[in-house]
């Protein structure tokens, strides 16, 4: 079995208004990656390449270990596939879609799409088209658990959920990971749910990536520093500096690349450190995005 369940190399895809540009991704098997970017960066062709449903123009990709679009009906196989904006039929009920999917699928498991089931308070012979927009997405993400896939594409799974639908989902989510050979690639712009759910993050701003490491990486090396500089003293050459902002005498500089010796860089000349700020997912994702559109070197 391969190391990465999704290895893409190079990839890109031209549309008369957008380029998906140069794609470079590796996503370890057994791991959670939040994919986020602003609602047009990219982040849904990326999938749809990832599932054949669009074929790159260059570069290459593979899912779990087949190559795309080439091998895409055995890749698919073990993929369960949710978008926000995916339409199940209907005046069908969702027990005829999970006996249509059972059908289809060897791995169907009855007990946990029963599970499921009572987890998302969903009823069976209901309806899909009298089902709530947060229930049509719990019902589309059962089919696609319940068939056990190795792999999850989850696009904007979210999007237009209220807080209590929104916890059941994540909630599952984690627990599909206690399996350590399943792997989820989550797409979102909601900061906060991939912060929440994710243990590797990628950034995709316009087409490119921008940024893609361990979660725990980027929370580690972001922070904002809040100083204050004595007359006539200028601030010091601070390593991984992506943005300066407030006055002269009271700059706040914010850094990829914090640690200890940063506080002493800036002591040591006498400016003071008034705070060092931790900063969340969703403020290093817009300082790392604004720093790159900016050209400023980080």
């Amino acid at each position: 079995m391969t190391d990465f369940a999704v290895e893409v190399s190079r990839v890109a895809k031209r549309y008369k208004h957008f380029t998906l540009d140069q794609i470079e991704l590796k996503l370890p098997t057994g791991c959670i990656m939040g994919f986020v970017g602003a609602n047009g960066a990219g982040k849904s062709t990326m999938l749809r390449i990832l599932m054949g449903l669009v074929h790159q123009d260059a570069g290459s990709v593979q899912v779990l270990g087949c190559p795309m679009p080439g091998q895409q009906a055995l890749a698919k196989a073990e993929i369960g596939f949710v978008s926000e904006d995916m339409r199940l039929y209907g005046s069908p009920t969702l027990a005829w879609h999970m006996n249509f999917i059972r059908s289809i699928y060897p791995r169907w498991d009855g007990a946990y799409a029963d599970t499921l089931l009572r987890r998302f308070d969903l009823k069976a012979q209901q309806k899909i088209k009298g089902m709530s927009h947060g229930q049509r997405v719990k019902a589309a993400l059962l089919l696609a658990l319940a068939r056990r896939p190795r792999l999850l594409l989850l696009d904007e799974p979210t999007t237009g959920l209220d807080p209590i639908a929104r916890r059941e989902v994540l909630g599952e989510l984690m627990a599909v990971l206690l399996d350590e050979e399943r792997t989820v690639l989550f797409s979102s712009h909601n900061t906060l749910d991939v912060e929440q759910i994710s243990d590797q993050i990628t950034f995709i701003d316009k087409g490119r990536i921008v940024e893609s490491a361990d979660k725990e990486a980027f929370l580690d090396r972001w922070r904002r520093l809040r100083l204050l500089l004595p007359p006539n003293t200028t601030l010091p050459d601070l390593p991984g500096v992506v943005d300066v902002r407030g006055s002269t005498r009271l700059p706040v500089v914010t850094t990829n690349r914090f640690e200890p010796a940063v506080v002493s860089a800036c002591t040591n000349v006498g400016v003071s450190v008034q705070s060092v700020d931790v900063m969340t997912l969703e403020e290093i994702f817009v300082a790392s995005v604004e720093s790159r559109r900016e050209g400023r070197v980080q």
